[in-house]
Protein backbone atom coordinates (compact mmCIF):
# COMPACT_ATOMS: atom_id res chain seq x y z
CA UNK A 1 0.00 0.00 0.00
CA UNK A 2 2.76 2.39 0.97
CA UNK A 3 4.99 1.81 -2.47
CA UNK A 4 1.14 2.31 -4.60
CA UNK A 5 0.70 5.48 -2.48
CA UNK A 6 4.58 6.42 -3.09
CA UNK A 7 3.99 5.62 -6.97
CA UNK A 8 1.16 8.26 -7.03
CA UNK A 9 2.17 10.83 -5.45
CA UNK A 10 5.39 10.92 -7.74
CA UNK A 11 3.14 10.50 -11.05
CA UNK A 12 0.98 13.27 -9.51
CA UNK A 13 4.31 15.80 -9.02
CA UNK A 14 5.69 14.90 -12.39
CA UNK A 15 2.15 15.71 -13.80
CA UNK A 16 2.45 19.33 -12.13
CA UNK A 17 6.06 19.85 -12.99
CA UNK A 18 4.99 19.57 -17.22
CA UNK A 19 1.87 21.17 -17.03
CA UNK A 20 3.77 24.47 -15.12
CA UNK A 21 6.56 24.18 -18.01
CA UNK A 22 4.18 24.15 -20.39
CA UNK A 23 2.60 27.17 -18.61
CA UNK A 24 5.93 28.62 -18.93
CA UNK A 25 6.67 28.17 -22.43
CA UNK A 26 3.08 29.68 -23.30
CA UNK A 27 3.82 33.15 -21.45
CA UNK A 28 7.27 33.94 -23.44
CA UNK A 29 6.44 32.00 -26.73
CA UNK A 30 2.75 31.89 -27.37
CA UNK A 31 1.66 35.12 -25.76
CA UNK A 32 -1.16 36.31 -27.33
CA UNK A 33 -1.73 40.33 -28.22
CA UNK A 34 -3.02 42.20 -25.82
CA UNK A 35 -3.90 45.04 -27.36
CA UNK A 36 -5.86 46.15 -30.64
CA UNK A 37 -3.94 45.86 -33.72
CA UNK A 38 -3.67 47.13 -36.92
CA UNK A 39 -5.31 51.01 -38.05
CA UNK A 40 -6.91 50.73 -34.48
CA UNK A 41 -3.75 50.81 -33.20
CA UNK A 42 -0.74 52.76 -32.82
CA UNK A 43 0.99 54.49 -36.28
CA UNK A 44 3.59 52.09 -37.26
CA UNK A 45 6.30 52.91 -40.30
CA UNK A 46 8.94 50.38 -41.79
CA UNK A 47 10.40 49.38 -44.78
CA UNK A 48 9.96 46.62 -47.10
CA UNK A 49 13.16 44.78 -48.31
CA UNK A 50 13.20 46.41 -51.83
CA UNK A 51 13.37 49.98 -49.05
CA UNK A 52 10.02 51.36 -49.85
CA UNK A 53 7.91 52.51 -46.90
CA UNK A 54 5.40 50.39 -45.58
CA UNK A 55 2.53 51.98 -42.79
CA UNK A 56 -0.32 51.30 -40.90
CA UNK A 57 -2.21 52.58 -43.91
CA UNK A 58 -0.78 50.35 -46.51
CA UNK A 59 -2.27 47.32 -44.55
CA UNK A 60 -5.55 48.39 -46.60
CA UNK A 61 -6.05 47.14 -49.79
CA UNK A 62 -5.60 43.47 -49.46
CA UNK A 63 -6.34 40.86 -46.87
CA UNK A 64 -2.96 39.97 -45.03
CA UNK A 65 -1.54 37.38 -43.18
CA UNK A 66 0.88 39.33 -40.72
CA UNK A 67 3.62 37.60 -38.85
CA UNK A 68 6.00 39.08 -36.00
CA UNK A 69 9.33 37.49 -36.40
CA UNK A 70 13.35 36.46 -37.40
CA UNK A 71 15.21 34.90 -39.49
CA UNK A 72 17.52 33.10 -36.97
CA UNK A 73 14.63 31.52 -34.94
CA UNK A 74 15.00 27.92 -34.96
CA UNK A 75 11.48 26.61 -35.22
CA UNK A 76 8.26 28.20 -34.76
CA UNK A 77 9.02 31.35 -38.14
CA UNK A 78 10.18 28.46 -39.87
CA UNK A 79 7.30 26.46 -39.04
CA UNK A 80 4.98 29.16 -39.67
CA UNK A 81 6.36 30.47 -43.19
CA UNK A 82 6.05 26.95 -44.40
CA UNK A 83 2.72 26.66 -43.27
CA UNK A 84 1.31 29.92 -44.95
CA UNK A 85 2.48 28.92 -48.42
CA UNK A 86 0.90 25.71 -48.01
CA UNK A 87 -2.64 27.68 -46.55
CA UNK A 88 -2.41 29.77 -49.57
CA UNK A 89 -1.52 26.86 -52.14
CA UNK A 90 -4.38 24.91 -50.31
CA UNK A 91 -7.01 27.48 -51.52
CA UNK A 92 -5.73 28.62 -54.35
CA UNK A 93 -4.78 31.81 -53.69
CA UNK A 94 -2.24 34.32 -55.23
CA UNK A 95 -0.33 37.45 -53.39
CA UNK A 96 -2.76 39.87 -54.95
CA UNK A 97 -5.87 37.75 -52.95
CA UNK A 98 -4.11 37.40 -49.74
CA UNK A 99 -0.74 39.03 -48.43
CA UNK A 100 1.61 37.50 -46.45
CA UNK A 101 3.70 40.24 -44.48
CA UNK A 102 7.06 39.27 -42.42
CA UNK A 103 8.33 41.68 -39.56
CA UNK A 104 11.39 41.14 -37.98
CA UNK A 105 11.87 41.36 -34.39
CA UNK A 106 15.47 41.19 -34.79
CA UNK A 107 16.65 44.38 -37.05
CA UNK A 108 20.17 43.94 -35.74
CA UNK A 109 21.14 40.90 -37.65
CA UNK A 110 18.01 40.88 -40.24
CA UNK A 111 19.12 43.06 -42.58
CA UNK A 112 16.92 43.73 -46.18
CA UNK A 113 19.19 40.94 -48.17
CA UNK A 114 18.84 38.63 -44.96
CA UNK A 115 15.57 38.82 -45.04
CA UNK A 116 15.16 38.77 -48.99
CA UNK A 117 16.84 35.11 -49.12
CA UNK A 118 15.30 33.83 -46.13
CA UNK A 119 11.93 34.33 -47.35
CA UNK A 120 12.16 34.24 -50.92
CA UNK A 121 13.32 30.12 -49.24
CA UNK A 122 9.97 29.66 -48.85
CA UNK A 123 7.90 32.38 -51.29
CA UNK A 124 8.98 35.12 -53.16
CA UNK A 125 6.36 37.39 -52.34
CA UNK A 126 6.23 37.20 -49.05
CA UNK A 127 6.92 40.88 -48.12
CA UNK A 128 9.57 41.28 -45.19
CA UNK A 129 9.35 44.33 -43.06
CA UNK A 130 12.28 45.96 -40.75
CA UNK A 131 13.34 49.21 -39.28
CA UNK A 132 15.45 50.76 -36.75
CA UNK A 133 14.90 49.31 -33.17
CA UNK A 134 12.47 52.66 -32.10
CA UNK A 135 10.45 52.00 -35.40
CA UNK A 136 10.41 48.24 -35.15
CA UNK A 137 9.31 48.49 -31.49
CA UNK A 138 5.95 51.40 -32.78
CA UNK A 139 4.85 48.42 -35.04
CA UNK A 140 5.30 45.84 -31.99
CA UNK A 141 2.78 48.25 -30.27
CA UNK A 142 0.55 48.49 -32.55
CA UNK A 143 -0.27 45.34 -32.93
CA UNK A 144 0.51 44.36 -29.29
CA UNK A 145 3.39 42.13 -30.03
CA UNK A 146 5.95 40.92 -27.33
CA UNK A 147 9.11 40.23 -28.13
CA UNK A 148 12.47 39.71 -26.09
CA UNK A 149 16.00 39.47 -27.03
CA UNK A 150 17.66 36.40 -24.93
CA UNK A 151 21.30 36.80 -23.74
CA UNK A 152 23.87 36.08 -26.03
CA UNK A 153 25.90 33.03 -25.86
CA UNK A 154 29.92 32.67 -25.63
CA UNK A 155 29.51 33.17 -30.35
CA UNK A 156 27.24 36.04 -29.84
CA UNK A 157 24.10 33.93 -30.64
CA UNK A 158 21.08 34.69 -29.24
CA UNK A 159 17.19 33.75 -29.56
CA UNK A 160 14.48 35.97 -29.39
CA UNK A 161 11.25 35.27 -27.74
CA UNK A 162 8.16 36.58 -29.35
CA UNK A 163 4.63 36.55 -30.17
CA UNK A 164 3.89 33.32 -32.44
CA UNK A 165 0.68 34.15 -33.68
CA UNK A 166 -0.53 35.58 -37.06
CA UNK A 167 -2.52 38.02 -37.38
CA UNK A 168 -5.34 38.49 -40.07
CA UNK A 169 -5.85 41.78 -41.69
CA UNK A 170 -8.69 42.87 -43.85
CA UNK A 171 -8.47 44.16 -46.43
CA UNK A 172 -9.90 47.76 -45.39
CA UNK A 173 -7.11 47.23 -42.84
CA UNK A 174 -8.94 45.74 -39.62
CA UNK A 175 -7.95 43.28 -37.31
CA UNK A 176 -9.97 40.02 -37.98
CA UNK A 177 -8.32 37.44 -35.63
CA UNK A 178 -5.54 35.36 -35.54
CA UNK A 179 -3.99 31.80 -36.28
CA UNK A 180 -1.89 30.41 -33.11
CA UNK A 181 1.35 28.50 -33.37
CA UNK A 182 0.37 24.88 -33.92
CA UNK A 183 -3.14 25.45 -34.32
CA UNK A 184 -5.03 22.86 -36.28
CA UNK A 185 -4.59 22.66 -40.01
CA UNK A 186 -8.26 22.91 -41.07
CA UNK A 187 -9.66 25.92 -38.16
CA UNK A 188 -6.59 27.92 -40.16
CA UNK A 189 -7.86 27.63 -43.74
CA UNK A 190 -11.28 28.59 -42.18
CA UNK A 191 -10.25 31.71 -40.69
CA UNK A 192 -8.79 32.78 -43.83
CA UNK A 193 -11.53 31.91 -46.39
CA UNK A 194 -13.68 34.00 -44.04
CA UNK A 195 -11.23 36.83 -44.11
CA UNK A 196 -11.00 36.58 -47.48
CA UNK A 197 -14.78 36.37 -48.17
CA UNK A 198 -14.90 39.92 -45.82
Amino acid sequence: MATSAVSRFRAILWTLVIVAAIGATGLYVFRQPTMPVGVIGTPFALETTTGQPFTDADLKGAPSLVFFGYTFCPDVCPTTMAESVEWKKELGLTADQLRTIFVTVDPARDTKQVLTDYLGSFDASIIGLSGSPAATEAAKASFGVFSENQAPDKNGSYIVNHTASVFLIGKKGEFEGTIAYGEDKASALAKIKRLIAG
